[in-house]
């Protein structure tokens, strides 16, 4: 669609008019007055929250890349029980206690 020019918007009022009445035709240009600035209303809304949205996105993306990575604490492995077996081993390696009490000199 090209550019329209005085004699095409002069040829839309013409037919406007003759559609409408001269009694319609302002009620008509005040309800698309107002649907038209509603919808520029919503549009420059949509736009402002589009941008705080990348604003916030990339605020985000500073403070990341600013800081130095940390490195993540690594978990410490359980604690491992002795199996039975190596329990009774351990106990057969003691030297027995001896029943007859030893003193001192």
């Amino acid at each position: 669609m090209g550019n329209l020019g005085m004699p095409e918007l002069m040829m839309i009022m013409f037919l406007a008019l003759l559609l409408f009445g001269p009694k319609k035709l302002p009620e008509i240009g005040k309800q698309v007055g107002k649907a038209l600035g509603e919808f520029k209303r919503a549009s420059n809304d949509l736009k402002r929250s589009i941008q705080d949205e990348m604003d916030k996105a990339q605020a985000g993306l500073d403070s990341i890349s600013n800081d130095p990575p940390k490195p993540e604490p690594k978990p410490e492995p359980p604690a491992l029980a002795p199996a039975a077996g190596a329990v009774a081993q351990q106990k057969a390696a003691e030297p027995a206690p001896s029943s007859t009490p030893t003193t001192p000199s």
